[in-house]
């Protein structure tokens, strides 16, 4: 069993009011050819101060061939482990003191070139083909915030949540004939019809606490007077609260898991997520960002 321990902060950003989020899962795989496993599950590198943390992995009890750490943007940390036939097992375990995103007036250089990656179609968030649609809907508003709102809204009022009633193929276009979806299903579709009308739009695995039923949960984060705000249409958790994992284009570029070579079946996940305290209650009306 191979064990990682660090303790660390985060020092371009001041401490937020709130609790201590305590996040963990532990995932296992049956390796059927040795293969080549795709973790990311551990918190951003920005996502708050962390106090203590501890990611096991192992193939039978015993290290893996390998487990590679990588550094991904805006602070993700992706694991690429080399495991032999067997049982992988992975269990992670942080706890992390909140941080309020930083405000220091600096501006990062490579913000435009962002901007224009976060306009563009993706795999599961074709926007291109949803201008004439977002448009029509949203298209008038007298502000990028109106706009946004205006399509949260939308989704809130005409897609059902409905566990179980997506799958891993569905694209934003899915989720907009069929009328139901899931936390994924409602982030791609907020930044496919933001991106339709010319707001940079992004998606969010994070770990959130108050989520019933628990699990890794995903939000859509828009560009609006050079910040980013973070929108969730499912209002199953409060954005405060909210530990990001990583972030990118769509799923694509935030699986917690994927096999890139070998033959590995999923079979077992449990996630938790708690916050010392009372949950906030999170008003729609407020601009929430996520460190």
């Amino acid at each position: 069993m191979m064990s990682v321990s660090r303790s660390s902060s985060v020092p371009h950003v001041a401490p937020q009011s709130g609790g201590v989020r305590v996040v963990s899962c532990e995932l296992g795989f049956d390796v059927i050819e040795p293969a080549e496993v795709v973790l990311q599950l551990v918190a951003s590198e920005t996502a708050g101060q962390v106090l203590t943390e501890r990611l096991d992995i192992g193939t039978n009890g015993e290290p893996p061939l390998a487990n590679i750490e990588l550094r991904g943007p805006h602070g993700a940390r992706v694991h690429v482990v080399e495991s032999l036939a067997g049982r992988l097992t992975v269990s992670y375990r942080s706890e992390i003191a909140p941080w309020e995103p930083a405000t220091d007036g600096t501006t990062d250089p490579a913000l435009d070139f962002i901007r224009l990656v976060y306009l563009r179609p993706s795999r599961y968030c074709p926007s291109d083909h949803l201008v004439g649609f977002a448009v029509a809907e949203f298209g008038m508003g007298s502000t990028v915030r109106t706009q946004v709102e205006a399509i949260a809204e939308w989704i809130r009022q005409r897609i059902g949540y409905v566990a179980g009633s997506s799958s891993v193929h569905d694209s934003a276009e899915d989720t907009l004939l069929t009328g139901m979806g899931t936390c994924r299903d409602f982030a791609h579709l907020g930044i496919a019809l933001c991106r339709a009308i010319g707001v940079p739009a992004r998606f969010a695995s994070v770990y959130a606490p108050g989520l019933r039923p628990m699990d890794f949960h995903a939000v859509f984060e828009t560009f609006e007077s050079d910040r980013w705000i973070a929108h969730d249409a499912t209002d199953l958790a409060p954005r405060q609260s909210l530990v990001r994992i990583a972030t990118g284009r769509d799923a694509a570029d935030t699986a917690f898991a994927s096999v890139n070579k070998g033959i590995a079946s999923f079979d077992h996940l449990t996630v938790s997520a708690t916050a010392a305290g009372d949950l906030p209650s999170d008003d729609r009306r407020n601009s929430v960002e996520l460190a």
